[in-house]
């Protein structure tokens, strides 16, 4: 497996603007299952767990945001801490308060109390629509490498993968798989949420898996991470990840 950095420029990351949030779920859930990244029942275990958020399509980027992690904050003193929350974006949220080009966070009800002062999370929840602070930061898994899960219905003619935790930039911006004894990456195309496909065929394992981030460009190859025998369905974790 080989790790490189393609020259980027800096993420806007490190700047905070301007947003709204709502929650939604049950007051102190981990909000809704599943989502429109395709993440699945990851988001209801460590470490999606409580830190899933929707988007407004602003953010979502038709799927290419998910993955990315955000810090989000209240302004208003008399009952938000300065503590900020981190979020993981799962899914997104088309209408309402999303809609008509907003910035807007729709977090867990868990997520949203925690920038309420100690003992002050329902009174929050209670607020309604929040006028928030937000900024992008780097995903951290501690302990786990980045994963590809085949979708199911895959095929040695048309192979689908998601992308679980990636860290770092936390998105893709493009993804390429490499045959058995090839030199040739073939380009994958972006389907929906965190998932590309790659039609061709027939493809022959194993599969090495290159990705590159969408925020700064920086490139990951997963040598031989999908393995001749794959199966639809199952995952298959490489040995390494983003550092941050």
């Amino acid at each position: 497996m080989l790790l490189t950095s393609a020259a980027a420029a800096a993420s806007a990351g490190s700047h905070w603007l301007p947003a709204t949030a709502t929650w939604y779920g049950s007051p102190e859930g981990d909000g809704s299952d599943g989502g429109a990244c395709g993440y699945g029942s990851l988001v209801d275990v460590k470490p999606f767990r409580a830190r899933v958020g929707a988007v407004s399509p602003v953010l979502f980027k038709g799927g290419e945001g998910c993955g990315a992690c955000y810090k989000v904050r209240c302004l208003d003193r008399s009952i938000c801490s300065r503590r900020a929350v981190t979020v993981i974006i799962t899914d997104e949220c088309p209408g309402g308060y999303c809609s008509n080009g907003r910035t807007h966070f729709d977090l867990s009800g868990a997520a949203f109390g925690r920038m309420a002062v100690a003992g002050n999370g329902g009174q929050l929840r209670n607020r309604g629509v929040l006028s928030v602070i937000y900024r992008r930061t780097p995903c951290k898994y501690p302990g786990k490498n980045i994963a590809f899960h085949v979708n199911e219905g895959s095929t040695n003619y048309w192979l689908s993968l998601l992308v679980e935790f990636e860290g770092g930039d936390g998105d893709v911006g493009s993804m390429h798989i490499r045959e058995a004894n090839s030199n040739q990456w073939l380009e994958m195309t972006h389907i929906w949420g965190a998932t590309w496909c790659i039609i061709a065929g027939p493809l022959q394992g194993p599969f090495s898996v290159k990705l590159t981030t969408l925020s700064t460009g920086k490139t990951l190859s997963a040598r031989d991470v999908i393995p001749k025998s794959w199966a639809p369905k199952a995952t298959y974790t490489s040995r390494l990840n983003f550092n941050f």
